[in-house]
């Protein structure tokens, strides 16, 4: 049985899915401790994992990106979070890797520090990613810009245009940030994200086909998993759900802020007179002047689970954790993305014809009625997509994967350079 240190980003759009896999770990015997934020911690080890907390100093830094006026601007201030709480992961993953001695890393994909201290150690390692990685894939747009494939000299053409434009706006910027902790363990530069990316000697994906377009170009060493389901362990049925006696509709909005509030607001109003129960999560904090009608309850963090299998349809912000929840037990969605990955999510849900996409700038309750109601219509494609999803072979497969692939490579390898040490070039 081996030791896997497993170190996240400080936020439960990150942690959950990976406790999904960690969890498959542990219950085949190997001792797994995770590095998280501090809200995190109980969570994991409530799940029968070791854990404590990142460097504070890590969590501290937050993204204001709600205060941005542009897609641009958010895209920037997100860049320099990643980047300026990568600085620090640097020793903090060397203080985890010398305190618990781990055969194994399983990382991040937001943790560009960390993941440069994995590569210059002897360390076998992965990357988990709960969303759709930024590698490049031949015949599909870009990662990032939210569109749809399109086929064809035109779809090169644009396809070519598009890069070009996100390379200067995301790689350049980003790659800033992670030559420098490149450079700081003695490691070569890197030109763009998919070369930092593909590293990784393995990387796990949350999600599957048909939900997620083909992709030719990632290879053999990147491997999509399902959705990766998680929820904390006192996520009981609450009793208030169990005497609603109406079709359930959830509404949730981001577990990290941003200006997503409108559409709480949007869907009491939009849903208030329609023959179901609205179920409004609010994870980030409940917005003032939320007016709650009778067929409605506004909550803060409720595990989504529960609501879900007694869901019709899900508004959700196109994060990709509550769509994929959604749609792995053939629940519609409707999908109103305001930012991040969200807009990729979103695009995936209109091209898999399991649910709708409204742009959040015309979002008001006339078009989130219409767009819940074209979603109900749409079980079938959200039943396809759970049939794909479960076709991945989820997390067991992922546990496979790690054991075969990063585990069995721990038996072999000498013991781990001391932390901050450079593996010697072959």
């Amino acid at each position: 049985m081996a030791t896997i240190l497993a170190y996240t980003s400080p936020s439960a759009g990150h942690l959950f899915p990976m406790l999904a896999l960690l969890g498959e770990l542990a219950g085949r015997g190997h001792r797994v401790h995770v590095r998280t934020y501090a809200a995190g911690v109980p969570v994991a080890r409530a799940a029968g994992m070791a854990a404590d907390t990142v460097d504070p100093r890590i969590e501290a830094i937050v993204s204001e990106d709600w205060r941005a006026g542009s897609g641009r601007a958010v895209l920037r201030m997100t860049i320099d979070t990643f980047g300026a709480r990568g600085a620090h992961e640097l020793a903090d993953v060397d203080d985890a890797v010398a305190r618990v001695g781990p055969d194994v890393l399983v990382l991040d994909i937001n943790c560009w520090g960390a993941m440069a201290v994995a590569e210059a150690s002897r360390l076998p390692w992965a990357v988990f990613s709960p969303y759709t990685p930024f590698l490049t894939s031949p015949g599909m747009p870009p990662v990032g810009a939210g569109m749809a494939p399109r086929r064809g000299p035109v779809g090169w053409v644009r396809d070519l245009g598009v890069r070009t434009v996100v390379r200067r706006v995301f790689d350049v910027p980003m790659m800033g940030h992670v030559n420098v902790f490149r450079a700081q363990r003695g490691l070569p530069a890197l030109s763009d994200v998919d070369a930092v990316l593909r590293r990784a000697p393995l990387m796990l994906v949350a999600g599957g086909e048909p939900f997620e377009y083909p992709h030719p170009g990632w290879g053999d060493a990147v491997q999509m998993i399902g959705p990766c389901e998680f929820d904390p362990a006192a996520a009981d049925t609450p009793e208030w759900l169990d005497a609603v006696d109406m079709p359930v509709v959830l509404v949730t909005t981001s577990s990290v802020k941003q200006a997503d509030s409108a559409l709480v607001a949007t869907a009491l109003t939009a849903l208030a007179d329609a023959p179901v129960h609205v179920v409004a999560t609010c994870p980030a904090g409940i917005p003032d002047g939320i007016v709650v009608p009778p067929n409605a309850t506004v909550t803060g963090f409720l595990p989504h689970g529960p609501v879900l299998d007694r869901a019709i349809c899900a508004i959700t912000h196109g994060g990709m954790g509550v769509t994929q929840k959604a749609l792995a037990r053939g629940v519609p969605v409707c999908a109103v993305p305001y930012g991040r990955d969200q807009f990729e999510v979103a695009r995936r849900v209109e091209a898999a014809r399991c649910g709708t996409r409204i742009p959040a700038r015309r979002l008001t309750p006339p078009r989130l009625r219409a767009g819940v109601e074209r979603a109900l219509a749409m079980t079938a494609g959200a039943r396809r997509v759970a049939d794909g999803f479960a076709a991945t072979g989820g997390v067991a497969r992922g546990a496979d994967l790690v054991e075969q692939r990063v585990i069995r490579r721990s038996v072999s390898r000498s013991a781990p350079l001391a932390p901050g040490a450079v593996r010697p070039s072959s």
